[in-house]
């Protein structure tokens, strides 16, 4: 082979392979579809809807009256004498039946089935804080595998582009134009690029476990479509501390301080006895007269100071607890928030400044080692280091893009509101 022919088609393997850009949007798994597969197997929501419907059942039977209790019994049975273990005899042996009826005033049945509505809020709040995460998770997961396929692709190429630098030096060891020293360093470079793609194998197939953890593993070796909307607005308004409040965590917290308060209230409603009352009907023997009772039970509070009075500060207590612990999640959940708008933004901005001005000038580079070596001016070491660098330029870029991608996600998915990434097809 002549020297000339080697060179164009060296160079034509390196252009064709430099121009084999991954195949990333396939047609497959996409962001949405996989949150969906996500939602739609999670049992973790199936044990939140299990408790709901077990709070719900709750509350309907907590504002009912108790069971009556049914009493039967026997008295003054004589042990001894003539008329022992009779039961008809003795004037005083009766037997008995009656109901008991426990009354709790109207206010505390009130009150045990608003606790309970506030259990159904906070059930309520951690079904959607799970809906949150869920989806966040499975975004984080399906960008991780996305991005770490999209470098892996690269490293793959730059391994193709140092073995044509091999065989380049090789060629022009041939013709007496190079030396060994440059085929030693051409073959320690693909070998030390080839333990970066194993790296980067190993990385690709933790993301796709990690995306089969939440949508199962058939679903996470599918290919996957469409890219990132990770330039898209997220829910970073709610830095305002109103709809702060509204977040899942803090929808939970809430929903605590409100039983906190029912709480309050039903320790207050305590200070005042509740009612039973009970009637009676007693027979004895035929020679003498049946009997009715009635009666009524209330409970004294004799030591109200110590028992009932004592009973509401501790609720106050656990009323400010509550609230003290709400307050400080409000105040780290917005730092949280700011934090990772203020990382996504800055990410936006370096991204977008590394794809206007290094992507461009490596690729012009590139470019003119390309056209320095068709005309004879260069050599084909400069030309491959030039399409090296512009790929180590890209996988830059693509490891920027998906750490800022991953805090797109955090706060795109804030709450349930976040929905699934309705912009899959936009390309980074």
């Amino acid at each position: 082979m002549s020297s000339s022919l080697a060179r164009c088609w060296l160079f034509a393997a390196s252009f064709l392979a430099f121009q084999a850009a991954p195949a990333l949007a396939q047609q497959g798994l996409s962001l949405p579809d996989a949150q969906r597969i996500a939602l739609a197997r999670s049992n973790q929501l199936t044990a939140q809807d299990a408790a709901a419907a077990a709070v719900q059942e709750m509350a309907a039977a907590a504002g009912r009256l108790p069971d009556p209790v049914l009493k039967l019994g026997v008295e003054n049975v004589p042990i001894n004498g003539p008329d022992r273990l009779s039961l008809s005899r003795d004037f005083m042996t009766m037997r008995r039946v009656g109901v008991m009826q426990e009354l709790p005033r109207a206010e505390k049945r009130q009150l045990r089935v608003e606790r309970l509505q506030r259990d159904a809020q906070r059930v309520q709040a951690e079904r959607a804080l799970v809906v949150t995460n869920i989806q966040r998770d499975t975004a984080i997961a399906w960008i991780e595998r996305y991005y770490t396929q999209a470098i892996l692709d690269l490293l793959r190429q730059q391994v193709q582009e140092t073995e044509l630098q091999v065989q380049g030096a090789e060629v022009t060891y041939r013709t007496g134009k190079g030396s060994q020293a440059d085929i030693f360093g051409a073959r320690a470079a693909v070998a030390n690029l080839q333990d970066k793609v194993q790296q980067a194998e190993r990385q690709s197939r933790s993301a796709a476990l990690m995306l089969g953890r939440w949508i199962g593993p058939d679903g996470a070796t599918r290919p996957l479509a469409g890219a990132v909307p990770w330039k898209e607005t997220t829910q970073a308004h709610l830095l305002n501390i109103d709809q702060l409040k509204r977040l899942p965590q803090l929808g939970v917290l809430a929903a605590q301080v409100e039983a906190a308060e029912i709480e309050v209230r039903q320790a207050q409603a305590n200070t005042r006895s509740d009612w039973t009352v009970e009637a009676m009907v007693s027979q004895r023997g035929s020679a003498y007269s049946d009997m009715v009772s009635i009666g009524v039970s209330i409970p004294l509070q004799l030591d109200r100071a110590n028992r009932q009075d004592r009973e509401v500060a501790a609720k106050v207590a656990s009323l400010a607890e509550a609230r003290a612990r709400f307050e400080d999640a409000l105040a780290a959940h917005d730092a949280e928030v700011r934090v990772l708008t203020n990382d996504w933004e800055a990410g936006k901005g370096r991204v977008a400044r590394l794809t206007a001005d290094l992507l461009p000038a490596a690729r012009q580079r590139a470019e003119a080692a390309a056209t320095s070596y068709r005309t004879g001016q260069g050599d084909l070491a400069a030309l491959l280091s030039a399409r090296r660098e512009e790929i180590d330029a890209r996988m830059q870029v693509l490891s920027l893009e998906m750490e800022t991608a991953r805090l797109w996600a955090q706060l795109n998915y804030l709450t349930a509101d976040g929905g699934t990434a309705t912009g899959s097809k936009e390309q980074p």
